[in-house]
């Protein structure tokens, strides 16, 4: 008998260090861990923002009907950033502190992201997959950033790459929104091309709400552009490359990144988008459609919200389950460090995004391929794909 009342002393004990630990851990309590993203739900990017928060609930609505994680239930709160830095602030400093969550998930914008992390940081708050694809993702300190795909950066390089092998293009152009978002995707178009030992002939900069391309595209098609980068909004991708048609500009290769790889790009009437070129970290949903993992979300997603599944409704879904796998190997002991070494052993393949998504001490970006597709009969086609390292 003294040997079984030591044992539960000894198990009551281990149980009570490892409450005390989550007591003191912002966002975690007995019963629940409470996780914040600055979203975009009503501006430039909220095709991107609201199906990715869409998609991450269906996931914690998951898991939380499953019993939650280690006897958890998630609760994700959600600021709406308008694509707007004031309001992003606002967001941020709502849910360290006064919600006071664990962890961020799923946060929009790289100039957001950035302003962000001046809060986050200090706090050593975890940024879990952001909806930005920028290098400055995983700036210092890399101990709380952790991204899922490949970089604006890598898939600037591998397409330009591709496009300027694939159609000897000789001059390159980009056209972007001169922030952390849009000045990577004109920088690297500039590296690529000396890197090629191709011409970079001119650059367009815009306003995240401008939509009026005529004079701009003019300008471009004078300087004899073969290739152009878009570091613009959903939007704004698409009309220009409309406008370009229309302007009867039909031999340009345009190329857009994972910030406007969507369904519904693809899918626009008339035919317009068709030829547009993507350069992403995953591979598009719709054209998987037949798979079962792929055809399981299309179809639990449309349940759930009347809605058709796109690719950032996948990949809000898909971070939401990197996170919940993290929290399963941090074990019921939760502290912001067994999260982080959570994150850091994952090692699985995703059969949603057909990623391997490995994380490690030393490299926290998930995936590393960039996927070059095409728009061909309203839907993306991949053309290629290529690892790239992570960081």
């Amino acid at each position: 008998m003294k040997k079984i009342t030591t044992t539960v002393m000894a198990a009551t004990m281990t149980l009570g260090m490892g409450l005390s630990a989550a007591a003191q851990t912002q966002g975690v309590t007995d019963t629940e861990i409470l996780v914040g993203s600055v979203n975009d739900l009503s501006g430039v990017f909220a095709a991107v923002g609201v199906p990715a928060v869409n998609g991450a609930n269906l996931r914690f609505d998951e898991a939380n009907a499953a019993g939650g994680v280690n006897g958890r239930k998630i609760r994700f709160i959600v600021e709406d950033n308008g694509y707007q830095i004031p309001r992003a602030m606002q967001g941020y400093n709502k849910l360290l502190n006064k919600d006071k969550v664990f962890a961020m998930l799923l946060s929009l914008g790289t100039p957001m992201n950035v302003a962000g992390f001046r809060l986050l940081d200090p706090k050593g708050i975890p940024n879990i997959s952001p909806l930005s694809a920028s290098k400055l993702m995983l700036q210092d300190p890399i101990k709380t950033h952790f991204t899922g795909f490949s970089s604006y950066w890598d898939q600037v390089q591998v397409g330009v790459t591709y496009l300027a092998d694939q159609f000897d293009a000789k001059q390159v152009c980009s056209m972007y929104i001169p922030s952390g978002f849009g000045n990577e995707i004109g920088n690297s178009t500039k590296d690529v091309a000396t890197k090629l030992g191709i011409t970079f002939a001119g650059e367009t900069t815009h306003k995240p709400d401008e939509l009026d391309f005529v004079g701009s595209l003019t300008k471009l098609k004078a300087a004899g552009c073969d290739v152009i980068t878009l570091g613009l909004t959903v939007r704004q991708g698409i009309t220009v490359v409309g406008t370009a048609k229309k302007l009867g500009w039909t031999d340009v290769k345009f190329l857009n990144t994972s910030a406007g790889f969507l369904s519904l790009v693809a899918a626009i009437p008339g035919g317009v988008t068709e030829g547009l070129y993507a350069s992403s970290g995953w591979v598009d949903l719709a054209s998987r459609a037949d798979q079962p993992a792929p055809a399981k979300f299309i179809a639990d997603y449309k349940a759930k919200y009347d809605k058709p599944a796109g690719g950032f409704a996948m990949l809000g879904y898909s971070g939401a389950d990197a996170f919940i796998r993290a929290l399963e190997a941090a074990g019921p002991d939760l502290t912001e460090d067994s999260f982080l070494a959570g994150m850091e052993s994952l090692n699985f393949y995703d059969p949603l995004t057909d990623s391997k998504i490995t994380y490690s001490a030393t490299d926290h970006q998930g995936a590393d391929e960039v996927v070059i597709s095409v728009v061909e009969g309203g839907k993306w086609k991949v053309l290629s794909r290529q690892k790239v390292a992570g960081n």
